[in-house]
């Protein structure tokens, strides 16, 4: 009986095993917290942030030497404590081949991606959806990328409608080289959106590695389906490295016709203290015509695993 046991045993962890040996998983998260003071035009206030911190899982398990499923599933969590602990970010599950990769559930538009790393101060009070459209992560959507032609790859978000009141909407998007700039020394794309989440917007961007700079430039216009709310604006940003620092600044302008015209700016420096963990400062600060001004100065620290 004993012995049956142990075979059985043998058995189930053997199996276990091959599974496990078939599947690529990785545990992986980011803490990033800033202690900071903030204006948002009603005077000014200390606080603590948690910038977008997040958990989660992604893998790959090979199903052929053609075929494998893809899937992820990111939370964000709320370190400072003042929301809920854990909301949902990027989730989905699709197939990768030699035809490229095609994502089904809740994950960025092809829009959204299209930015590359040209906002400096993603997650924090200079991100670029302040002031422009097209931030969306959007559930129940597919998602296809094409396979790289020489640098070349050609993206595409649809949403469905979900409901009776509700049309289905689409990004397009086409770029060139390495949005992280370590393959290639450019990254350019173009991308479209069409009735997500009301608006229709189309944005150019371009990055690149110039004399020990990273330079960047993006230009976007944006306006309602209906045709009201028409937006033109630009953004253009730079960092520098040097030894465990890194010196960063960033412009953002978003001018409404007929109506406001609104600009950002922001600088900011990073230490490196390791590979995973930096700490960082930045000051913020918006021009709004009909708002109230902002103004936002911080330090924190980044930790990623």
């Amino acid at each position: 009986m004993k012995r049956s046991k142990r075979i059985i045993s043998t058995a189930i962890l053997s199996a276990l095993s091959l599974n496990v040996a078939a599947a690529d998983v990785s545990f992986y998260g980011k803490a990033n917290v800033s202690v900071q003071s903030s204006d948002d035009g009603q005077g000014s206030y200390s606080e603590m942030k948690s910038n977008a911190s997040r958990i989660g899982f992604k893998g790959t398990h090979t199903l052929s030497n053609e075929l494998e499923v893809i899937y992820q599933a990111e939370f964000q969590v709320d370190l400072d404590g003042d929301g809920d602990t854990f909301s949902q970010r990027n989730q989905y599950i699709g197939l990768e081949g030699s035809f490229g990769q095609v994502l089904f559930g809740k994950n960025d538009t092809v829009f959204k991606q299209a930015q590359g790393k040209i906002d400096l101060f993603n997650d924090l009070n200079g991100d670029i959806k302040v002031l422009w459209k097209g931030e969306n992560r959007m559930s129940d959507s597919i998602t296809y990328k094409s396979p790289s032609f020489s640098g070349v790859q050609l993206a595409f978000t649809y949403v469905l409608e979900d409901s009776l009141d509700k049309d289905d909407a689409y990004s397009v998007a086409v770029s060139y080289g390495d949005k992280n700039l370590k393959k290639a020394n450019v990254y350019a794309a173009i991308a479209i959106d069409s009735e997500m989440k009301g608006y229709d917007a189309v944005r150019a961007t371009i990055q690149g590695k110039v004399a020990g700079f990273t330079l960047g430039a993006m230009a976007q216009s944006q306006e309602k389906v209906d045709g009201s709310a028409e937006m033109t604006g630009y953004l253009v940003s730079a960092k520098y490295g040097m030894y465990n620092w890194t010196f960063k600044g960033q412009l953002q302008a978003a001018d409404h016709d007929g109506g406001d015209d609104n600009s950002g700016i922001s600088i900011g420096a990073d230490y490196t203290l390791s590979k995973s963990t930096k700490l960082y400062s930045f000051y913020t600060t918006y021009d709004m015509d009909s708002n109230s001004d902002q103004d936002y100065l911080g330090l924190g620290i980044d930790y990623k695993f």
